[in-house]
């Protein structure tokens, strides 16, 4: 079961109200969504977005007996504002998106997001594989040195990205590589064997810049905040959680942006992180973050 990280920080600061109408943008198995739609009561709608069709299926079995109104969108959340208005819905009270990377996709879809298993180099979180869709084995075998190189170190932020793609570079040479596994090992032989003794395993940073440009994470992020801005009504909370040091740099200085201009106020100063107590019972939790910004109401002269 996929645990929502900050819940309680999610419910104090976004404060969803009886009546009103909430989106959960990256909706996934409804962790949020069950909580949130507690506080939304009889009269109220929650409308869950999510591009993985199978977890939309868990999500609707988990919400089946809260009391609000459940919808649920499969798409992706950058074009949020486009779902919800197809849906029949101009504007709303609150969103929430959290940008993290489900340990249940990790570990048991089948398309390689894990390094600890050996799967199909796909990586796309779309479960519909269409003819062309673009994949981490495309990557891996038709980008060249350097463009894997920078993608690796640019989204990674991984120290040893110039011999991990030379040496990918070199490997299929002598044939495709189709598999995470295959793709483990290249890996495990081109950095120190000290990097691979490291509690991080050495492919993480790595596997993380695949799947964050296959599936065009930070331009699906900018996408996203720009919609789901537009939906919210005067006095809509904004509430973005992120686990990695770009997707927070791009939310912070949108939010900065936003109230600068005078369009938002921040709910909270600083980003609210998870208590030891999470950590220790979900230390997956550990490098989350919650931002929250209130879209103030702008007088027309």
């Amino acid at each position: 079961m996929h645990i929502p990280v900050l819940l309680k920080e999610v419910i104090d600061n976004l404060n969803p109200q009886s009546g009103e109408i909430f989106v959960d943008g990256t909706v996934n198995r409804g962790g949020h969504a069950k909580e949130l739609a507690n506080y939304l009561g009889k009269k109220g709608i929650l409308i869950g977005i999510d591009q993985d069709s199978q977890a939309l299926a868990e999500a609707k079995d988990n919400l089946k007996d809260v009391p609000a109104k459940i919808i649920l969108i499969n798409g992706n959340f950058r074009n949020i504002s486009e779902l919800v208005k197809n849906a029949g819905v101009e504007k709303i009270d609150a969103v929430l998106l959290d940008i993290g990377f489900s340990s249940n996709q990790m570990e048991n879809s089948g398309r390689g997001f894990s390094f600890k298993t050996d799967e199909p180099l796909n990586m796309s979180f779309s479960l519909e594989q269409k003819d062309g869709i673009f994949t981490a084995k495309d990557m891996i075998n038709d980008w060249d040195e350097n463009n894997l190189a920078d993608v690796v170190y640019a989204y990674g932020e991984e120290t040893f990205s110039r011999k991990i793609a030379k040496a990918i570079v070199e490997a299929r040479q002598e044939g495709e590589i189709k598999t995470t596994g295959q793709l483990v090992e290249i890996i495990k032989k081109a950095v120190p064997a000290w990097y691979t003794k490291r509690r991080i395993h050495f492919a993480t940073k790595t596997f993380q810049a695949l799947r964050m440009t296959v599936n065009d994470e930070l331009g699906a992020l900018k996408d996203g905040l720009t919609g789901a801005w537009e939906l919210l009504k005067p006095n809509g909370r904004l509430g973005v959680i992120s686990f990695h040091s770009l997707e927070a740099r791009i939310i912070k200085e949108f939010m900065k942006d936003k109230k600068v201009s005078g369009e938002g106020e921040m709910v909270v100063k600083k980003a609210v992180k998870p208590g030891r107590e999470e950590v220790l019972a979900n230390p997956r939790s550990r490098s989350a973050q919650l931002r929250v910004i209130r879209k103030k109401v702008v007088n027309s002269k």
